[in-house]
């Protein structure tokens, strides 16, 4: 079974006033144990299973994890790569239809925040959306030119973490520029566990249910059997021109229910016959009456597990509040 790992700051604990040092912590219910390890990077941690097996077996109480001031757990600088389009969900409301090839984009590492740290919308974005996604922790390097079966997850996957690919819709578009869009910091708040898993564990990957609410009203709801291109064959495409090493992290894709949709197919062929300045103005006056994309106050709540709780990657409440 999964062992899921929280990364913590040190000070002060939200609910007993107790002094709290930082570092890493096995989850056992609503408690924490800490792991005794010198590990501060993500993959130095991955490097010392033995303390996180020790702390998973140890008989201390441990520590209510809502006294914990949760860090991401992945820790930075790292490789973020993420994919596009890649549940069918999403190439629906994108407007694609076909073959859809694989495709990767950079993300800056700057971008990761912690699971209930606010997301922060610039001044010049006025159109703001969220992605949930499946984060794929690398647990050993994958050279070029590896390939990768689906038995080989284990070897090059060490786990798995929540995440929120936070998306300037209005820079992505009129710049065609994935990765400004997607940089600016606190766009990829993750956590708050990084699940570890054991071999038989990915068997139950395609019954991971990704949730997003804003405001408790629900946007994205769907399993990884939506997903088109699933991790073994994506690692293997990736691997053609990029290496991966421990700790580095990538997104999987979304699922249908951002606030962006296509346009309808008249409205996209008229767009067509316009210069680019009058289609992107055209386009956001449109945008413009959709509620969906976020706003200051709004609180973003996502969540992935299955439903068994086989894996649970934890629950995310991030508030999205504007640039000062």
């Amino acid at each position: 079974m999964s062992t899921n790992v929280l990364r913590t700051t040190g000070g002060t604990s939200r609910s007993s006033g107790a002094e709290s040092g930082g570092g890493w912590w096995v989850v056992r219910d609503e408690r924490a144990v800490r792991i005794k390890t010198k590990a501060v990077t993500t993959a130095e941690l991955l490097a010392d299973r033995d303390a996180v097996r020790e702390a998973a077996a140890s008989a201390e109480n441990g520590t209510p994890v809502a006294d914990l001031v949760v860090l991401p757990p992945v820790t930075t600088p790292c490789r973020v790569v993420a994919q596009m389009v890649n549940y069918r969900s999403h190439a629906k409301d994108s407007g694609f239809t076909g073959d859809i090839p694989a495709t990767f984009f950079r993300k800056a590492s700057g971008s990761v925040s912690g699971p209930h740290e606010k997301i922060v919308r610039p001044a010049h974005v006025k159109f703001l959306d969220y992605e949930v996604e499946l984060g794929l922790v690398m647990g050993a390097t994958l050279p070029v030119g590896t390939v990768v079966e689906e038995q080989d997850l284990p070897r090059y996957v060490a786990g798995l973490v929540l995440t929120n690919d936070v998306s300037a819709r209005d820079v992505q578009l009129t710049k065609t520029q994935f990765y400004e869009s997607k940089s600016y910091p606190t766009f990829t708040p993750t956590g708050p566990y990084l699940a570890l898993l054991e071999p038989e564990d990915f068997a139950h990957l395609l019954n991971l249910r990704l949730r997003l609410s804003v405001n408790g009203v629900s946007r994205q709801d769907r399993t990884l059997a939506d997903m088109i291109v699933r991790p073994a064959e994506a690692l293997t495409l990736l691997a053609r021109f990029q290496t991966l090493d421990p700790g580095d992290l990538l997104l999987t894709g979304t699922p249908g229910g951002t606030a962006l949709k296509a346009p309808p197919k008249p409205a996209e062929k008229i767009a067509a016959l316009l210069p680019p300045a009058l289609k992107w103005k055209a386009f956001f006056k449109g945008q413009a009456k959709n509620p969906r994309y976020l706003r200051n106050g709004d609180l973003i709540t996502a969540t992935i597990a299955t439903p068994d709780g086989q894996i649970d990657l934890g629950e995310q409440h991030t508030p999205v509040t504007d640039a000062p």
